[in-house]
Parts: C-alpha cells; structure tokens; sequence
C-alpha cells in the first residue's frame, strides 16, 4: 500500500550511490568491521580553525535567526569578491544565490527551467546526482561518452551532435567528478565557439572543486573564457570540497538575474535560507587567508601518487594520473572475468567493488553509477596511513583473483 502511495516521479529516480555505499560502510562499522572507505567525497582535513571560529561567534553574538531566503547581504558581497577576484566575474548581488550546499542550486535550477521534453547534455563519466536531478525535473537527460583517451573531456564535434531544439542546459563540471579531468582554457574556447551557435542553451558550470587543481593544470571557468556567453552561465561553486565544510552545508552560485530570482522563489518555498550560522563561516573561507589550501594540495598530491603506485602494481586495474579533485577513474577491464577464491566469477564493475568491500573491506564506487562501465572511482583523501592500509588490503585481494 506505502509504495502506491509515493509520488509516479519518485519511480524515475534512484538513492544515490554515494549515500547508499555509505550508509553500508556505516552498517559494517557498527557492526564491528574495520572498513576503510575509499568511497566517499570527502577531505579528511579539519575545518580550518579561523572558519570554526567565526561559526563560534556567530552563535555567541546571536547570528541565528532566519537571513534572506538567498543569504545575507555580507555572504553575497564575500561571494561577488571571490568571483572577481578568483575568476575575473562580475556580479551584481541580484544574480547571486547561496543555498545549503551546491547540491540544491543546481536541482533548484533545473527545477525552475526544466520541462517536460526538455533535454539536458550531460557529459560521461558524471557526478551521479545529475541524471536523476534532471528527471526529478521531468527532463531527459543526453548523455553523452567522453573518452579516457581525450582525457574524460567534452570534444566540441560531439557536444555540436548532442544539441538539438529540446537542449535546456550543458553541464561542464571541471575538475571532474569521478575523473579528475581539467578543461584547459584552449578546450572550453572551442567548447564556446559550439555553444555560441546554439544561443537558446544554458550552460552550468560545476565548479565545486575548483581549489584542488594540481599543476601544469591551470583552474578556468567557462564564463571568463567567452563573456558572450555571460547571460547563459549558471556558475555553481561552495565551500564544501576546497574548504573541507561539507558538513556546513553551503553551495553559493552566480548567474543571470532572472535565473536567480526563479531559484530564490523555489528556495523560499522548500529550505529557505541555508543557515546563518554557517553563512557567517563561509564570509571567513572567502574573505580570509587561505594559505592552507596550498598545503593540502601538497598532501593530496601524495595521496594522489600513492594511489596511483597502488593500482600500477596491481595486474588487471589502470589509471591515468588525474590532475584535479580528489579521485582517481581506474580502469578495471582487466578484472571481469577472473574467479574469486570463493568462486564466483566477477563479471562487471559492481561484482569487483562487490569483491573489493567483501574481501578487503575498502569501499570504492563502480564506474557505472557515473555512466562508464569497466571502471571504479577511488577516493583517496583519507588519512596517510588508512590509505596505506588500504592499498595494501586492496593488493593482496587482488592477488587472490584468478
């Protein structure tokens, strides 16, 4: 009877995948398993201590009444700043929103401008929110594959096939999630050139893990490469990934004025504002120094290279070296088909991370969950030494394949 209840649209989505893996490795820890989670997007990195504070001080001053559904005066100015000072954007405060973590802007953007045949290109490997965001939305999504050989990049003839009347919005996420791949201001100028021609299409760009981009790879966003494009651009960024606040819960984004006032309507009708508290924490992660971001690059690079050691000595699994975010896309063709010591045959992505949580006990994602078969997603911003562990437990699992 539950079941005939729920809404027709709730049958066109599916539980994240990240929030499913999760809630196990969770299950298996309270259940006393020692499961290292390689799983989840998440720095392990404290919240830097000026950024606590001024959380603190927030609640000791009384910040903690309701602020403008869209975030307070003082947010918007920190986020217009960064934006001009980062990224070379102007912003008037009118075509600013902030809202409880990026996550809820870009579903309360396509809520507001997605309908019923409506389409949505969204490039492959992709964060696993988007399709089921956009059907949430009523539209359908156009996935279309990019390639391990050009990166895990959007090639400008593909993008130009997968446009026609129905095209809504692109949605650019760079440094990618899962693949950590970084478009280069050459590439998104000829990603440009495409969408110029195609002037009823919105462009999103997924900007969230801008602050872990690892040299030569060079941080650009899309609407300071073609400022015709300007009027067109949803920018989506918060402070979650490169500030390590996930748990603060605030996603900020700067667009066309009319595209913000229809996401602040939908914003006064479900949350409202995002928390005060954690709004006056965010002014701090964008007005103060951030030195330590430079540092943690330093610290994830080795990760980075230690992952990388990892899954090279393993026979069966290979990567390119990402140059951003915090994951590693490993290709795990050469495991289907070998047998487990207990004899079951692994047959695709999800038997191997099956085998992987199973057998080693660290959690990893399958590749299919973000649109490519044959892969999983690693995530290695853990502590040193778990990480170690892990690549030690996931080396001597593997061994046992045959």
């Amino acid at each position: 009877m539950s079941a005939e209840l729920t809404a027709p649209r709730l049958r066109r989505v599916r539980p994240s995948p990240t929030a499913v893996i999760s809630d196990r490795v969770r299950a298996l820890s309270d259940a006393g398993v020692d499961v290292i989670n390689l799983g989840e997007g998440e720095l392990d990195f404290d919240t830097p201590d000026h950024i606590k504070q001024a959380g603190i001080d927030a609640i000791v001053q009384g910040d903690t009444k309701y602020t403008a559904v869209s975030g307070t005066s003082t947010l918007k100015n920190a986020i217009i700043n960064k934006f001009s000072k980062e990224n070379h954007l102007c912003y008037k405060v009118t075509e600013i929103i902030a809202g409880s973590g990026a996550k809820q802007l870009i579903f309360n953007a396509f809520l507001a401008t997605v309908s019923s045949g409506n389409e949505v290109i969204i490039p492959a490997p992709y964060w696993v929110s988007y399709p089921d965001m956009v059907s949430l939305a009523d539209g359908e999504s156009r996935i279309v594959a990019c390639v391990e050989e050009h990166g895990w990049k959007l090639q400008p003839a593909d993008l130009a096939a997968a446009i026609t009347p129905q095209t809504r919005w692109l949605i650019l996420n760079s440094p990618n999630n899962p693949t950590g791949a970084v478009y280069s201001a050459d590439e998104l100028r000829a990603l440009a050139d495409v969408l110029l021609e195609a002037p009823h299409v919105l462009i999103m760009a997924d900007d969230i893990y801008e602050h872990i981009c690892h040299a030569p790879a060079k941080f650009v966003t899309l609407a300071q490469i073609e400022p015709r494009l300007f009027d067109r651009i949803l920018t989506v960024n918060g402070v979650s990934k490169g500030y390590s606040m996930t748990g603060w819960r605030i996603g900020y984004a700067g667009g066309p004025e009319w595209l913000i006032s229809a996401m602040q309507i939908l914003q006064s009708q479900s949350t409202s504002n995002p928390s005060s508290i954690s709004q006056a924490a965010t002014v701090a992660a964008l007005e103060q120094d951030n030195g330590f971001l430079a540092e943690w690059r330093e610290i994830l690079d080795t990760r980075r290279q230690k992952i990388m050691a990892c899954i090279n000595s393993i026979d069966g699994l290979s990567a390119d070296l990402p140059p951003g975010a915090f994951y590693v896309f490993a290709n795990c063709s050469g495991m289907l088909g070998k047998t487990t010591p207990a004899g079951s045959v692994i047959e695709n992505d999800v038997d191997f991370v099956e085998y992987l949580l199973d057998a080693a006990h660290v959690a990893t994602l399958q590749g299919s969950a973000f649109g490519a078969s044959s892969y999983l997603r690693i995530a290695y911003a853990i502590d040193d030494n778990r990480l170690n562990e892990a690549c030690e437990r996931m080396i001597k699992a593997c061994s046992a394949l045959k």
